[in-house]
Formats: structure tokens, sequence, C-alpha cells
């Protein structure tokens, strides 16, 4: 590891004015310790933003749920109000790497980690997101890569928490030099580009402070499902986050996200569109999920993520039912 020096952030208004591409803010530090033991993130500085006073924990308002950026897992994982409420979250937290890892990782982290895949944890391979000019695992080792083709990186996201958010339609807030700014989940993930090679719009001085969903329909249910190549304690290789609500024995309303197909969470808007107001039952459902991912482009070896998709997505469809 690359020595830097290591300070204590004042405040959400002044840190800010200190970060920069190499100036980085710190708080669990579980995924940027180890991208900087690699050699691949080399800053100069870190601000711990642990002493600032950055919002934390879960809150509930009028129009729905509020969650600051320095929540850890565990307590996302824990939490009364969102078992109640939001399942999928406490669901796709508690399917989180370990136990230890979860009391340390926090929520805004947890959305701006990067690819685990191992051209790009490779300090040796100057693959196409660290600025080379080609994707290495297009003609590679392409297991564990995307499906979905939105970029020249094949590389998919690894949070599970960043599916479930964005099929509850939240949206991020984010704190920089020009002051606060409000984003859509769906416009805050982007794949990356030529002129922008990380998975989201966030600049190089901002910070996240927070998360809000819109308080969901009286019934709506939801659930998180993952296919892991271990049983416990890795990265999706296909998540599934499913939101329903059902009125009359009518779908009302369906939102699908998947993980691990894509550079950022991939939501499947043409398998909603079937679904919705169509006859809540088991038959409609698998139907659907089986017509699912027409725009699938797998690569050499993950065509088997098609065919675990569309069948996560069907059970998790079906236990929403039952």
């Amino acid at each position: 590891m690359i020595a830097f020096e290591y300070i204590k952030g004042d405040s959400a208004e002044t840190i800010p004015t200190q970060l920069s591409d190499t100036v980085l803010a710190y708080a669990g530090g579980t995924d940027l310790l180890t991208r900087m033991k690699l050699d691949i993130t080399t800053p100069e500085k870190l601000i711990d933003v642990k002493s600032a006073d950055l919002p934390s924990g879960i809150s509930e308002t009028e129009d729905g749920i509020t969650i600051g950026a320095l929540t850890t897992l565990s307590e996302i994982e824990t939490s009364d109000l969102l078992a109640e409420k939001y399942t999928l979250l406490c669901e796709a937290a508690g399917l989180a790497a370990t136990p230890q890892l979860r009391n340390r990782a926090t929520l805004g982290g947890n959305l701006l980690q990067r690819p685990r895949c191992w051209y790009y944890r490779n300090k040796h391979i100057d693959c196409w997101l660290k600025g080379g000019n080609d994707c290495p695992a297009k003609e590679g080792q392409n297991q564990l890569h995307a499906i979905i083709e939105e970029s020249p990186c094949c590389a998919v996201h690894p949070s599970d928490l960043a599916g479930c958010l964005l099929a509850l339609d939240a949206s991020v807030t984010l704190c920089g030099k020009a002051g606060e700014r409000t984003l859509s989940l769906a416009d805050f993930f982007a794949p990356p580009t030529d002129n922008r090679r990380r998975e989201t719009v966030i600049e190089d001085d901002e910070l996240i402070l927070s998360i809000t969903i819109p308080a969901l329909p009286h019934g709506t249910r939801s659930t998180y499902l993952k296919a892991m190549d271990r049983k416990v304690w890795a990265f999706a290789l296909v998540g599934v986050a499913a939101v329903l609500h059902v009125e009359q024995n009518e779908i009302k309303d369906v939102r699908l996200v998947l993980n691990g197909v894509a550079n950022v969470p991939y939501r499947l808007e043409e398998t909603e569109t079937a679904l919705l107001y169509e006859e809540a039952t088991e038959k409609v459902v698998v139907k659907s999920a089986e017509n699912a991912l027409t725009d699938a482009e797998p690569l050499s070896n993950n065509h088997y993520k098609v065919t675990l998709a569309k069948r996560l997505l069907q059970l998790a469809l079906t236990d929403l039912l039952t």
C-alpha cells in the first residue's frame, strides 16, 4: 500500500472543499482499503467522515423512510421498521459479506463500491475501466460478468442494496462544493463511459448524505433473492429485487431489478409493463419471467446467468403472491 495522509473530517459542509481525485472520503473502508492494498486506488489523503456530522440511522417521515449514509449494513439488517415495510432491504443487507463486515460497512460506501472484476482488481492489467483501451473480460474469463451490454466495460455492480433501493424508487442526496442536490437512484447509477469511467455520476468533491425511500401503498410486499457460488458471504451471480402490490387479485404495481447482470442495477421495465394490471396468479408471473431478458447478450462463459435470472425472478414473484 502506498503511503497516505489520514485526517478526521469536520463537517458535511467543509469536507467537500477538501475532496478531489486524490483526496478521498473514508467511512467503513471495506472496499476502499481493499483497493488501496491492491494499489488500484492510490489516494494522497483520506478524510475520515465518521467523525463528521453526516446523517446516520433510519427514520420514518410522512413521505417514507430516510436512511443516513453512515448507517451500517447491520443496522439495516436488524431494523424492525424496515422489516415491516421494506423487507427486501433487510434481506439484502443480511446476505452481504460477513457479520463483521456488515458491522463496519456503511450504506453510502456500499452504493459506491467498485466492481470485483479480477481484471480490474489486478494492478498489472490495464483494463478499460482503469483507463486502458479495452476490456479483457470480453474475450477472457467472463463467467461472473455482464449479460447486458451497456458500456465498453463488462464488469457488474457488486452491491445487493443498490438493486433493492432502485426497485423502491429511492433517491440519493449528495453534498458538494456547489451545495446539495438530490437525484433518483436511476439517474445516480450510470454505465461507465469514455469520459466517466465509474458506475455513478457522483463528482469528486461530493459525499452521499442520505437515501430517501417513498412510502409504499398498504399491502405492498417485497423480497430479495440472491444466487451465489458459495452458500454465504459471496457476491451475487444474480440477484433479484422484487416489489409487488396486489389489490383484489390484480397487480397494481410491480418493480423488478436484477443485480449481477450489468454495470449497474438493471430494471426489467418490459417485464413490469407486461405484469401491470394482470391477474395475480402463478401462471401469469411465471410466463412473464420466462419472457424476460430478451435483450441479454451473454459472453462466452456466462450464458447460465440468463436461465438463473429467469428462475430467481419466478421464485421471487411466486413467493410474493403467497
